[in-house]
């Protein structure tokens, strides 16, 4: 069991990482290439770095056949249904509505906890998630009030909403195959090489075919997404969830938007308000409650 030190770093740095990657997809939605092939290309990268990672802990990749079913499982819904449906999402609904939806895993995570492992939270608990949600609520209240204007927001709606259930499923699918005293990394170089493949068989059963940029912007973008966003940040995330539980893991999402904004006030030029400020400080102050609450 980690210690609490550890545990700290095991949040942050995941938290951080896939804050960041709010601003570096940016450079892989401007490329030519389509959603279905970059998303491929990241986590097929992703899949043999980690392969490499295990050969170089001494973990061996012959996993049980049974385990591969669940592997499979949990790349076609973690890996490919939740990424694909976030990137479409975002065609019809905005980001910061995505934003809040995933803040919301920390309640799908703490269900999904209690029901499969036995993993209780506590009131208080609950408590100081739902003031984070409110948080990214408040911090994207602009967005989201204009959402009805969209005629397609109910379509972006439910893309977003799948993406945060596939999302949790593949929480409870990752975290039963370690349960079962599996290494962790082979796990992910498994489930992340099954999402990619279903990715790409998608991708050439649709008519878009293999398509890829070779241009600095792209492939930079592509090398960090798989490195950090991915191995990284996955790893670690996991290692969390082991840890703490999937709903303590989970609140990384009420954290994330705040620091990718930070990142947007510096890169793109975003500007804060008054209410964001006010969404950032809840959103803070919150996870102080409910980090203090999950340590007792």
């Amino acid at each position: 069991m980690p210690t609490i030190a550890q545990q700290r770093w095991l949040f942050w740095i995941p938290t951080l990482i896939w804050a960041s990657t709010w601003h570096v997809i940016l450079y892989q939605l401007a490329s030519p290439v389509p959603v279905l092939n970059s998303v491929a290309w990241r986590f097929a990268l992703a899949a043999l770095l980690l392969v490499g990672l295990a050969r170089w802990r001494g973990e061996s990749l012959r996993l049980p056949a049974s385990a591969h079913l669940l592997m499979a499982a949990t790349g076609i819904v973690q890996y490919s249904g939740n990424y694909w449906s976030v990137y479409e999402a975002e065609r019809h609904i905005p980001s910061g509505l995505v934003a809040v939806l995933f803040s919301l895993m920390v309640f799908g995570n703490a269900l999904s906890g209690r029901l499969f492992f036995g993993q209780s939270v506590t009131r208080r608990f609950l408590l100081a998630s739902s003031g984070g949600v409110l948080g990214v609520v408040l911090i994207f209240w602009p967005e989201i009030a204009a959402t009805g204007a969209r005629p397609t927001a109910a379509l972006g709606l439910g893309l977003g909403l799948l993406a945060v259930l596939c999302a949790c499923i593949g929480n409870v699918l990752t975290l039963t195959l370690t349960r079962r005293q599996l290494p962790l990394v082979p796990i992910l170089a498994w489930s992340m090489g099954y999402g990619a493949l279903f990715l790409l068989a998608l991708s050439l059963g649709s008519g878009a075919g293999l398509q890829f940029d070779t241009r600095p912007a792209y492939l930079l973008s592509l090398l960090y997404l798989a490195v950090f966003g991915s191995v990284v940040a996955f790893v670690l995330y996991f290692k969390l969830a082991q840890a703490q539980g999937p709903a303590r893991a989970a609140l990384t999402g009420v954290v994330i938007p705040v620091i990718a904004l930070l990142i947007s006030a510096v890169f793109e030029g975003w500007r804060p308000t008054a209410m964001s400020l006010a969404g950032m400080g809840l959103s803070l102050v919150s996870l102080y409650f409910a980090t203090r609450v999950a340590t007792r």
